[in-house]
Protein backbone atom coordinates (compact mmCIF):
# COMPACT_ATOMS: atom_id res chain seq x y z
CA UNK A 1 0.00 0.00 0.00
CA UNK A 2 1.48 3.25 -0.92
CA UNK A 3 1.99 6.12 1.79
CA UNK A 4 1.25 9.24 0.69
CA UNK A 5 2.62 12.38 1.96
CA UNK A 6 0.37 14.97 3.84
CA UNK A 7 0.42 17.83 5.73
CA UNK A 8 -1.32 19.42 8.80
CA UNK A 9 -1.38 23.06 10.11
CA UNK A 10 -1.78 23.77 13.82
CA UNK A 11 -3.51 26.90 14.33
CA UNK A 12 -3.01 28.94 17.47
CA UNK A 13 -4.56 31.84 19.01
CA UNK A 14 -4.02 33.93 22.43
CA UNK A 15 -6.89 34.54 24.67
CA UNK A 16 -6.74 35.71 27.89
CA UNK A 17 -6.98 32.64 29.15
CA UNK A 18 -4.02 31.53 26.88
CA UNK A 19 -3.33 29.62 24.04
CA UNK A 20 -6.73 27.86 22.27
CA UNK A 21 -6.25 25.84 19.04
CA UNK A 22 -8.52 24.99 15.92
CA UNK A 23 -9.80 21.39 15.74
CA UNK A 24 -12.47 20.31 13.00
CA UNK A 25 -14.69 17.69 13.39
CA UNK A 26 -14.70 15.27 9.99
CA UNK A 27 -17.57 13.77 8.36
CA UNK A 28 -19.60 10.79 10.23
CA UNK A 29 -19.18 9.53 6.87
CA UNK A 30 -15.24 9.71 6.37
CA UNK A 31 -13.31 6.41 5.48
CA UNK A 32 -10.19 7.14 7.72
CA UNK A 33 -11.13 8.64 10.96
CA UNK A 34 -15.11 9.38 11.39
CA UNK A 35 -16.37 12.14 13.91
CA UNK A 36 -12.84 12.88 14.96
CA UNK A 37 -11.37 16.02 15.51
CA UNK A 38 -8.49 16.86 13.75
CA UNK A 39 -5.93 20.13 12.63
CA UNK A 40 -6.52 21.54 9.08
CA UNK A 41 -4.60 19.02 6.57
CA UNK A 42 -4.42 16.69 4.09
CA UNK A 43 -2.56 15.01 0.97
CA UNK A 44 0.69 16.83 -0.66
CA UNK A 45 -0.57 17.64 -4.20
CA UNK A 46 1.84 18.08 -7.40
CA UNK A 47 0.71 21.41 -7.97
CA UNK A 48 2.42 22.67 -4.20
CA UNK A 49 5.49 22.91 -6.00
CA UNK A 50 4.11 25.79 -8.56
CA UNK A 51 3.69 27.53 -5.42
CA UNK A 52 7.34 27.92 -4.40
CA UNK A 53 7.48 31.21 -6.84
CA UNK A 54 5.38 32.70 -4.16
CA UNK A 55 6.93 31.86 -1.10
CA UNK A 56 9.10 34.62 1.42
CA UNK A 57 11.04 34.43 4.45
CA UNK A 58 12.86 30.89 3.82
CA UNK A 59 14.14 28.78 1.02
CA UNK A 60 13.38 25.46 0.47
CA UNK A 61 16.89 23.98 1.03
CA UNK A 62 16.25 25.29 4.77
CA UNK A 63 13.25 23.89 4.96
CA UNK A 64 14.42 20.79 3.38
CA UNK A 65 17.40 20.44 6.13
CA UNK A 66 15.23 20.96 8.82
CA UNK A 67 12.63 18.08 7.89
CA UNK A 68 15.83 15.53 6.78
CA UNK A 69 14.78 15.90 3.70
CA UNK A 70 16.57 16.17 0.43
CA UNK A 71 14.41 18.75 -1.46
CA UNK A 72 10.65 19.48 -1.03
CA UNK A 73 10.54 20.41 2.09
CA UNK A 74 8.44 23.85 1.27
CA UNK A 75 5.90 21.66 -0.52
CA UNK A 76 4.56 20.21 2.64
CA UNK A 77 4.03 24.02 4.21
CA UNK A 78 2.79 24.56 1.04
CA UNK A 79 0.28 21.89 1.17
CA UNK A 80 -0.61 22.55 4.99
CA UNK A 81 -1.45 26.05 3.87
CA UNK A 82 -3.63 25.43 1.42
CA UNK A 83 -5.50 22.85 3.33
CA UNK A 84 -6.22 25.44 6.33
CA UNK A 85 -7.63 27.63 3.52
CA UNK A 86 -9.79 24.88 2.62
CA UNK A 87 -10.94 23.28 5.32
CA UNK A 88 -10.92 26.20 7.70
CA UNK A 89 -11.44 29.23 5.36
CA UNK A 90 -8.21 30.79 6.84
CA UNK A 91 -5.17 31.52 4.64
CA UNK A 92 -1.72 32.48 5.71
CA UNK A 93 -0.18 34.79 3.08
CA UNK A 94 0.53 38.77 2.30
CA UNK A 95 -0.53 41.29 0.13
CA UNK A 96 2.13 43.76 -1.59
CA UNK A 97 2.44 45.44 1.50
CA UNK A 98 3.27 42.91 2.98
CA UNK A 99 0.36 42.65 5.69
CA UNK A 100 -1.42 39.67 6.19
CA UNK A 101 -4.91 39.36 4.20
CA UNK A 102 -7.69 40.43 6.40
CA UNK A 103 -11.26 39.03 6.69
CA UNK A 104 -12.25 41.23 3.57
CA UNK A 105 -9.98 40.11 1.27
CA UNK A 106 -11.58 38.87 -2.03
CA UNK A 107 -9.36 36.08 -2.23
CA UNK A 108 -11.68 34.38 0.48
CA UNK A 109 -14.25 34.43 -2.68
CA UNK A 110 -12.62 31.51 -3.92
CA UNK A 111 -11.96 29.04 -0.90
CA UNK A 112 -14.39 26.79 -3.23
CA UNK A 113 -12.95 26.71 -6.35
CA UNK A 114 -9.60 25.89 -4.58
CA UNK A 115 -11.67 23.36 -2.70
CA UNK A 116 -13.10 22.30 -5.76
CA UNK A 117 -9.49 21.91 -7.36
CA UNK A 118 -10.55 24.70 -9.78
CA UNK A 119 -8.07 26.85 -8.90
CA UNK A 120 -4.74 25.70 -7.21
CA UNK A 121 -2.71 27.80 -4.27
CA UNK A 122 0.01 29.15 -6.98
CA UNK A 123 -3.19 30.48 -9.52
CA UNK A 124 -4.42 32.65 -6.20
CA UNK A 125 -1.45 34.09 -5.38
CA UNK A 126 -0.97 35.17 -8.75
CA UNK A 127 -4.01 36.74 -9.37
CA UNK A 128 -4.56 38.67 -6.17
CA UNK A 129 -0.86 39.72 -5.84
CA UNK A 130 -0.21 37.38 -2.74
CA UNK A 131 2.60 35.79 -0.92
CA UNK A 132 2.60 32.99 1.32
CA UNK A 133 5.75 33.35 4.62
CA UNK A 134 6.68 30.41 5.26
CA UNK A 135 8.22 31.88 7.96
CA UNK A 136 5.12 31.89 10.06
CA UNK A 137 5.44 28.34 10.01
CA UNK A 138 7.33 26.09 12.55
CA UNK A 139 7.75 22.08 11.67
CA UNK A 140 6.58 20.53 14.91
CA UNK A 141 6.51 16.88 14.34
CA UNK A 142 6.32 13.90 12.10
CA UNK A 143 3.78 11.08 11.90
CA UNK A 144 3.40 8.05 10.04
CA UNK A 145 0.54 6.18 9.49
CA UNK A 146 0.81 2.69 11.20
CA UNK A 147 -0.42 -0.45 9.19
CA UNK A 148 -4.18 -1.23 9.19
CA UNK A 149 -5.86 1.96 7.85
CA UNK A 150 -7.24 1.76 4.55
CA UNK A 151 -5.03 4.84 3.92
CA UNK A 152 -1.75 5.56 5.08
CA UNK A 153 0.15 9.19 5.42
CA UNK A 154 3.33 9.98 6.05
CA UNK A 155 2.55 13.81 7.53
CA UNK A 156 4.38 16.47 9.06
CA UNK A 157 3.23 18.38 11.44
CA UNK A 158 3.52 22.39 11.33
CA UNK A 159 2.30 25.31 14.06
CA UNK A 160 1.51 28.70 13.17
CA UNK A 161 -0.19 32.25 15.06
CA UNK A 162 -3.92 32.45 13.23
CA UNK A 163 -4.54 35.72 11.01
CA UNK A 164 -6.04 38.56 12.98
CA UNK A 165 -9.55 39.17 11.85
CA UNK A 166 -10.06 35.94 9.83
CA UNK A 167 -12.53 33.78 10.75
CA UNK A 168 -12.58 29.75 10.79
CA UNK A 169 -15.20 27.76 9.34
CA UNK A 170 -15.39 24.10 8.76
CA UNK A 171 -16.26 23.33 4.69
CA UNK A 172 -19.29 21.41 5.74
CA UNK A 173 -18.60 18.33 3.71
CA UNK A 174 -15.16 17.21 4.97
CA UNK A 175 -15.34 18.71 8.00
CA UNK A 176 -18.44 19.13 10.06
CA UNK A 177 -17.89 21.15 12.80
CA UNK A 178 -14.91 23.15 14.41
CA UNK A 179 -13.97 24.96 17.75
CA UNK A 180 -11.31 26.93 18.95
CA UNK A 181 -10.28 25.30 22.75
CA UNK A 182 -7.28 25.33 24.97
CA UNK A 183 -5.40 21.92 24.79
CA UNK A 184 -6.06 21.28 28.51
CA UNK A 185 -9.81 21.27 27.91
CA UNK A 186 -9.43 18.93 24.43
CA UNK A 187 -7.85 16.66 26.03
CA UNK A 188 -10.32 16.90 28.95
CA UNK A 189 -12.90 16.13 26.86
CA UNK A 190 -11.25 13.51 25.08
CA UNK A 191 -10.25 11.35 28.08
CA UNK A 192 -13.80 11.73 29.06
CA UNK A 193 -15.01 10.58 26.58
CA UNK A 194 -16.22 13.84 24.88
CA UNK A 195 -14.44 14.13 22.02
CA UNK A 196 -12.80 12.16 19.84
CA UNK A 197 -9.17 12.65 19.38
CA UNK A 198 -6.67 10.88 17.18
CA UNK A 199 -3.28 9.95 18.20
CA UNK A 200 -0.79 12.74 16.57
CA UNK A 201 -3.71 14.87 18.07
CA UNK A 202 -3.74 13.89 20.76
CA UNK A 203 0.17 13.86 21.62
CA UNK A 204 0.45 17.46 20.01
CA UNK A 205 -1.98 19.01 21.87
CA UNK A 206 -0.14 17.60 25.01
CA UNK A 207 2.50 19.42 23.41
CA UNK A 208 0.63 22.73 23.34
CA UNK A 209 0.27 22.24 26.71
CA UNK A 210 3.48 23.67 28.25
CA UNK A 211 3.37 27.05 26.34
CA UNK A 212 1.39 30.24 27.66
CA UNK A 213 1.72 32.28 24.79
CA UNK A 214 1.84 31.86 20.67
CA UNK A 215 5.10 33.80 20.99
CA UNK A 216 6.55 31.32 23.05
CA UNK A 217 5.63 28.44 21.64
CA UNK A 218 6.39 29.81 18.08
CA UNK A 219 9.68 30.33 20.01
CA UNK A 220 10.74 26.76 20.86
CA UNK A 221 9.19 25.39 18.00
CA UNK A 222 11.20 27.54 15.38
CA UNK A 223 14.29 26.48 17.93
CA UNK A 224 13.58 22.65 18.42
CA UNK A 225 12.64 21.50 15.51
CA UNK A 226 11.74 17.68 16.10
CA UNK A 227 14.34 14.89 15.65
CA UNK A 228 14.60 12.74 12.77
CA UNK A 229 13.65 9.08 13.70
CA UNK A 230 14.31 6.06 11.69
CA UNK A 231 11.88 5.24 9.16
CA UNK A 232 14.06 3.13 6.73
CA UNK A 233 14.31 -0.68 6.45
CA UNK A 234 15.81 -2.06 8.67
CA UNK A 235 17.88 -5.28 8.50
CA UNK A 236 17.74 -8.47 10.71
CA UNK A 237 17.71 -12.39 10.33
CA UNK A 238 14.78 -14.40 10.34
CA UNK A 239 15.24 -18.52 10.40
CA UNK A 240 18.98 -17.65 9.60
CA UNK A 241 17.78 -15.76 6.54
CA UNK A 242 18.50 -11.71 6.20
CA UNK A 243 15.46 -9.83 6.25
CA UNK A 244 14.38 -6.16 5.79
CA UNK A 245 12.00 -5.01 8.52
CA UNK A 246 9.97 -2.18 7.92
CA UNK A 247 8.75 0.44 10.18
CA UNK A 248 5.95 -0.57 12.74
CA UNK A 249 7.17 -4.48 11.99
CA UNK A 250 6.98 -5.95 15.56
CA UNK A 251 10.39 -6.56 15.59
CA UNK A 252 11.64 -3.04 13.97
CA UNK A 253 11.99 -0.72 17.74
CA UNK A 254 14.05 -4.11 18.99
CA UNK A 255 16.27 -4.52 16.08
CA UNK A 256 17.28 -0.70 15.69
CA UNK A 257 17.60 -0.61 19.92
CA UNK A 258 20.36 -3.40 19.92
CA UNK A 259 21.82 -2.82 16.23
CA UNK A 260 22.01 1.00 15.88
CA UNK A 261 24.41 0.65 13.30
CA UNK A 262 22.15 -1.80 11.30
CA UNK A 263 24.57 -5.05 10.65
CA UNK A 264 21.28 -7.35 10.30
CA UNK A 265 22.41 -9.15 13.98
CA UNK A 266 19.45 -9.25 15.39
CA UNK A 267 16.65 -11.65 15.09
CA UNK A 268 13.06 -10.49 13.82
CA UNK A 269 11.40 -13.67 15.16
CA UNK A 270 11.27 -15.23 19.18
CA UNK A 271 12.11 -18.59 19.72
CA UNK A 272 11.23 -19.94 23.13
CA UNK A 273 14.32 -21.13 24.84
CA UNK A 274 16.67 -18.71 23.65
CA UNK A 275 17.89 -16.28 25.77
CA UNK A 276 17.85 -12.45 24.12
CA UNK A 277 20.01 -9.62 25.86
CA UNK A 278 17.32 -7.04 25.28
CA UNK A 279 19.25 -4.26 27.95
CA UNK A 280 22.37 -3.80 29.97
CA UNK A 281 21.73 -7.00 32.60
CA UNK A 282 18.53 -7.71 31.16
CA UNK A 283 17.64 -11.38 29.34
CA UNK A 284 14.54 -12.23 27.84
CA UNK A 285 13.17 -15.97 27.82
CA UNK A 286 10.40 -16.53 26.30
CA UNK A 287 7.85 -19.59 27.63
CA UNK A 288 6.83 -22.68 25.08
CA UNK A 289 3.84 -21.88 25.51
CA UNK A 290 2.69 -19.69 22.31
CA UNK A 291 -1.12 -19.43 21.10
CA UNK A 292 -4.15 -16.85 20.21
CA UNK A 293 -3.92 -15.02 24.06
CA UNK A 294 -0.05 -15.63 24.40
CA UNK A 295 1.25 -15.05 20.99
CA UNK A 296 4.70 -16.07 20.80
CA UNK A 297 4.80 -16.90 24.50
CA UNK A 298 4.98 -15.57 27.89
CA UNK A 299 7.98 -13.30 28.45
CA UNK A 300 10.52 -14.44 31.58
CA UNK A 301 12.91 -11.69 32.03
CA UNK A 302 16.33 -12.01 34.15
CA UNK A 303 17.57 -9.44 35.37
CA UNK A 304 21.50 -9.01 37.37
CA UNK A 305 24.70 -10.82 36.38
CA UNK A 306 25.53 -12.45 39.93
CA UNK A 307 22.41 -12.57 42.13
CA UNK A 308 19.68 -12.91 39.51
CA UNK A 309 15.90 -11.15 39.36
CA UNK A 310 13.38 -13.33 37.57
CA UNK A 311 10.44 -11.61 36.43
CA UNK A 312 7.07 -13.81 35.54
CA UNK A 313 8.36 -17.37 35.74
CA UNK A 314 5.43 -18.15 33.49
CA UNK A 315 3.50 -21.37 33.40
CA UNK A 316 4.61 -24.59 35.59
CA UNK A 317 6.43 -25.89 32.55
CA UNK A 318 9.33 -28.13 33.23
CA UNK A 319 11.46 -27.38 30.44
CA UNK A 320 11.17 -23.35 30.62
CA UNK A 321 11.69 -23.47 34.53
CA UNK A 322 14.96 -25.50 33.50
CA UNK A 323 16.24 -22.95 31.23
CA UNK A 324 15.61 -20.48 33.69
CA UNK A 325 18.05 -22.52 36.37
CA UNK A 326 20.25 -22.96 33.14
CA UNK A 327 20.65 -18.96 32.67
CA UNK A 328 20.71 -17.83 36.27
CA UNK A 329 23.23 -21.07 37.48
CA UNK A 330 20.43 -21.45 40.13
CA UNK A 331 21.08 -18.16 41.92
CA UNK A 332 17.73 -16.31 42.11
CA UNK A 333 17.47 -14.06 44.53
CA UNK A 334 13.93 -12.76 44.02
CA UNK A 335 10.66 -13.19 42.18
CA UNK A 336 7.91 -10.43 40.61
CA UNK A 337 4.90 -11.36 39.30
CA UNK A 338 2.97 -9.35 37.41
CA UNK A 339 -0.32 -10.89 38.05
CA UNK A 340 -1.77 -14.08 39.25
CA UNK A 341 -2.96 -15.13 35.11
CA UNK A 342 -1.99 -19.14 34.58
CA UNK A 343 0.74 -18.47 31.94
CA UNK A 344 2.60 -15.75 34.44
CA UNK A 345 2.84 -16.76 37.79
CA UNK A 346 2.39 -21.05 38.15
CA UNK A 347 6.26 -21.30 37.76
CA UNK A 348 6.92 -19.56 40.85
CA UNK A 349 6.28 -22.39 43.31
CA UNK A 350 8.79 -24.75 41.70
CA UNK A 351 11.27 -21.80 41.15
CA UNK A 352 10.94 -21.16 45.21
CA UNK A 353 11.22 -24.81 46.06
CA UNK A 354 14.63 -24.81 43.65
CA UNK A 355 16.43 -21.89 44.67
CA UNK A 356 14.87 -20.58 47.71
CA UNK A 357 13.73 -17.08 46.16
CA UNK A 358 11.93 -14.25 47.86
CA UNK A 359 8.62 -13.84 46.40
CA UNK A 360 7.17 -10.35 45.31
CA UNK A 361 3.52 -9.69 44.30
CA UNK A 362 -0.14 -9.39 45.18
CA UNK A 363 -2.20 -12.33 46.15
CA UNK A 364 -4.84 -13.88 43.22
CA UNK A 365 -8.06 -12.28 43.38
CA UNK A 366 -11.30 -14.85 42.76
CA UNK A 367 -12.23 -16.00 39.63
CA UNK A 368 -11.25 -18.43 36.95
CA UNK A 369 -7.69 -18.31 35.41
CA UNK A 370 -6.57 -17.27 38.58
CA UNK A 371 -3.27 -18.85 40.12
CA UNK A 372 -4.90 -19.45 43.82
CA UNK A 373 -1.63 -21.00 44.72
CA UNK A 374 0.75 -18.29 44.28
CA UNK A 375 1.94 -17.10 47.35
CA UNK A 376 4.37 -14.71 47.99
CA UNK A 377 6.62 -13.05 50.78
CA UNK A 378 6.34 -9.89 50.09
CA UNK A 379 3.38 -7.55 48.54
CA UNK A 380 5.09 -4.51 47.41
CA UNK A 381 2.84 -1.11 47.47
CA UNK A 382 2.01 1.26 44.97
CA UNK A 383 5.65 3.16 44.21
CA UNK A 384 7.65 1.16 46.15
CA UNK A 385 11.44 0.27 45.60
CA UNK A 386 13.11 -3.21 44.93
CA UNK A 387 16.56 -3.00 44.42
CA UNK A 388 18.33 -5.35 41.44
CA UNK A 389 21.72 -5.83 39.81
CA UNK A 390 20.35 -4.79 36.96
CA UNK A 391 19.29 -1.42 38.97
CA UNK A 392 16.22 -0.36 40.71
CA UNK A 393 13.09 -0.77 40.42
CA UNK A 394 10.32 1.13 40.66
CA UNK A 395 6.59 -0.60 41.99
CA UNK A 396 3.41 0.43 39.60
CA UNK A 397 0.14 -0.74 40.22
CA UNK A 398 -1.93 -1.25 37.13
CA UNK A 399 -4.84 -2.51 37.28
CA UNK A 400 -7.66 -3.14 34.48
CA UNK A 401 -6.64 -6.51 32.94
CA UNK A 402 -6.34 -7.87 36.61
CA UNK A 403 -7.09 -6.10 39.62
CA UNK A 404 -3.79 -7.38 41.20
CA UNK A 405 -1.88 -6.15 38.02
CA UNK A 406 1.60 -4.71 38.81
CA UNK A 407 4.23 -3.17 36.53
CA UNK A 408 7.79 -2.71 37.11
CA UNK A 409 9.90 0.01 36.00
CA UNK A 410 13.60 -0.06 35.76
CA UNK A 411 14.68 3.71 36.40
CA UNK A 412 18.05 4.15 35.16
CA UNK A 413 17.45 2.53 31.92
CA UNK A 414 13.81 3.85 31.83
CA UNK A 415 12.44 0.58 30.66
CA UNK A 416 9.50 -0.33 31.39
CA UNK A 417 8.20 -4.65 32.43
CA UNK A 418 4.63 -4.11 31.42
CA UNK A 419 3.10 -7.14 31.94
CA UNK A 420 -0.08 -8.16 29.85
CA UNK A 421 -1.10 -4.22 30.97
CA UNK A 422 0.15 -3.73 27.47
CA UNK A 423 1.36 -6.63 24.98
CA UNK A 424 2.41 -6.22 21.57
CA UNK A 425 0.17 -7.04 18.38
CA UNK A 426 -3.41 -7.22 20.05
CA UNK A 427 -5.39 -5.37 22.84
CA UNK A 428 -5.73 -6.66 25.89
CA UNK A 429 -8.72 -8.26 27.14
CA UNK A 430 -10.67 -6.97 29.66
CA UNK A 431 -13.06 -9.35 31.13
CA UNK A 432 -14.95 -8.06 34.06
CA UNK A 433 -15.78 -8.67 37.15
CA UNK A 434 -11.80 -8.67 37.83
CA UNK A 435 -11.33 -6.78 34.59
CA UNK A 436 -12.00 -2.98 35.09
CA UNK A 437 -12.46 -0.63 31.82
CA UNK A 438 -11.85 2.09 33.88
CA UNK A 439 -9.04 1.33 35.52
CA UNK A 440 -7.66 -0.11 32.67
CA UNK A 441 -7.55 3.69 31.44
CA UNK A 442 -6.84 5.80 33.80
CA UNK A 443 -3.43 3.34 34.63
CA UNK A 444 -2.42 3.94 31.01
CA UNK A 445 -2.80 7.69 31.40
CA UNK A 446 -0.61 6.96 35.09
CA UNK A 447 1.76 5.08 32.90
CA UNK A 448 2.28 8.81 31.00
CA UNK A 449 3.29 10.47 33.66
CA UNK A 450 6.78 7.99 34.15
CA UNK A 451 10.04 8.63 32.56
CA UNK A 452 9.65 5.28 29.98
CA UNK A 453 12.03 5.17 26.64
CA UNK A 454 11.13 1.31 26.34
CA UNK A 455 8.20 -1.33 26.77
CA UNK A 456 9.15 -5.19 27.77
CA UNK A 457 5.73 -6.66 27.36
CA UNK A 458 5.06 -10.08 28.71
CA UNK A 459 4.01 -11.33 25.30
CA UNK A 460 6.20 -9.99 22.35
CA UNK A 461 9.39 -7.83 21.38
CA UNK A 462 10.81 -4.55 22.72
CA UNK A 463 8.51 -1.81 21.90
CA UNK A 464 10.00 2.03 21.40
CA UNK A 465 8.24 5.51 21.86
CA UNK A 466 6.20 4.72 24.44
CA UNK A 467 3.91 7.87 24.72
CA UNK A 468 3.05 6.56 20.97
CA UNK A 469 1.97 2.66 22.26
CA UNK A 470 0.25 4.39 25.35
CA UNK A 471 -1.79 6.93 23.71
CA UNK A 472 -2.89 4.15 20.67
CA UNK A 473 -4.21 2.28 23.65
CA UNK A 474 -6.53 4.71 25.04
CA UNK A 475 -7.65 5.85 21.91
CA UNK A 476 -8.14 2.58 20.66
CA UNK A 477 -10.11 1.93 23.78
CA UNK A 478 -12.09 5.44 23.79
CA UNK A 479 -13.14 4.97 20.53
CA UNK A 480 -14.89 1.81 20.79
CA UNK A 481 -16.61 3.57 23.76
CA UNK A 482 -17.80 6.15 21.83
CA UNK A 483 -19.08 3.65 19.28
CA UNK A 484 -20.99 2.07 22.17
CA UNK A 485 -22.19 5.04 23.72
CA UNK A 486 -23.79 5.83 20.22
CA UNK A 487 -25.33 2.62 19.72
CA UNK A 488 -26.80 3.14 23.04
CA UNK A 489 -28.21 6.43 22.50
CA UNK A 490 -30.21 4.83 19.35
CA UNK A 491 -31.52 1.37 20.90
CA UNK A 492 -31.74 2.20 24.16
CA UNK A 493 -33.32 0.31 26.09
CA UNK A 494 -31.10 -2.49 24.92
CA UNK A 495 -30.09 -6.03 26.00
CA UNK A 496 -25.89 -6.08 25.99
CA UNK A 497 -26.72 -8.48 23.05
CA UNK A 498 -28.19 -6.17 21.00
CA UNK A 499 -25.69 -3.52 21.82
CA UNK A 500 -22.89 -5.67 21.07
CA UNK A 501 -24.18 -6.53 17.49
CA UNK A 502 -24.69 -2.74 16.29
CA UNK A 503 -21.52 -1.37 18.56
CA UNK A 504 -19.25 -4.44 17.20
CA UNK A 505 -20.53 -4.76 13.55
CA UNK A 506 -17.04 -4.43 11.91
CA UNK A 507 -15.90 -8.11 13.88
CA UNK A 508 -16.62 -11.09 12.52
CA UNK A 509 -20.01 -12.64 14.39
CA UNK A 510 -18.64 -15.77 15.85
CA UNK A 511 -16.51 -13.83 18.21
CA UNK A 512 -19.24 -11.54 19.60
CA UNK A 513 -19.65 -13.82 21.97
CA UNK A 514 -16.44 -12.60 23.54
CA UNK A 515 -16.78 -8.70 22.45
CA UNK A 516 -19.95 -8.96 24.65
CA UNK A 517 -17.26 -9.11 27.54
CA UNK A 518 -15.56 -5.91 26.63
CA UNK A 519 -18.95 -4.14 25.41
CA UNK A 520 -20.23 -4.94 29.66
CA UNK A 521 -16.76 -3.54 30.56
CA UNK A 522 -17.23 -0.35 28.61
CA UNK A 523 -20.43 -0.04 30.25
CA UNK A 524 -19.36 -0.30 33.50
CA UNK A 525 -16.91 2.66 32.61
CA UNK A 526 -19.90 4.33 31.56
CA UNK A 527 -22.15 3.40 34.68
CA UNK A 528 -19.06 4.79 36.90
CA UNK A 529 -18.74 7.73 35.15
CA UNK A 530 -22.77 8.07 35.27
CA UNK A 531 -23.45 7.74 31.83
CA UNK A 532 -25.44 4.88 31.50
CA UNK A 533 -27.09 2.21 33.95
CA UNK A 534 -28.47 -0.75 34.05
CA UNK A 535 -32.43 -1.89 34.65
CA UNK A 536 -34.27 -4.73 34.06
CA UNK A 537 -31.33 -6.64 32.32
CA UNK A 538 -31.63 -3.83 29.69
CA UNK A 539 -28.65 -1.15 29.37
CA UNK A 540 -29.84 3.12 28.62
CA UNK A 541 -27.78 6.37 28.78
CA UNK A 542 -27.99 8.54 31.46
CA UNK A 543 -28.33 12.31 30.36
CA UNK A 544 -26.55 14.83 33.13
CA UNK A 545 -29.01 17.39 34.42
Amino acid sequence: MDIRPAATLVLTRDTENGIEVLLLQRTWEAIFLPGYYVFPGGAVNEQESEAQRHVVGVEDADISQTMSLDAGGADFMLAAVRECFEEAGVLLAQDANGKLVGADHPVHGERQALFRDEVSLAQLCAKHGLVVPLDRLAYLSHWVTPPGPPRRFDTRFFVAVAPEGQVAGHDGQETIDHVWMSPAQALEEHRAGQRLLGLPTIRTLRVLCDFSSTAELMRYAHANPPEAFPTDPWPALRKGKPVMLEPNAPAYDEAVKLDPEGEGTTRAEIVPGEPVEVAAGVVRLTAPNPGMMTGPGTNTYILGFERLTVIDPGPAHEAHIEKILEVTGGVVDQVLVTHTHMDHSPAVSLLKQRTGCRVFGWPAPEGAGQDQSFKADDEPEHGDLIVSEAGILQVIHTPGHASNHLCFLLKDQELLFSGDHIMQGSTVVINPPDGDMKAYVESLYDLLDEPIRFIAPAHGFLMGQPEAVIDYLITHRLSREHKIFRALEALAPVSLKDLTAKAYDDVPAAIHGLAARSALAHLLKLEAEHRAALSDDLWHTIRPD
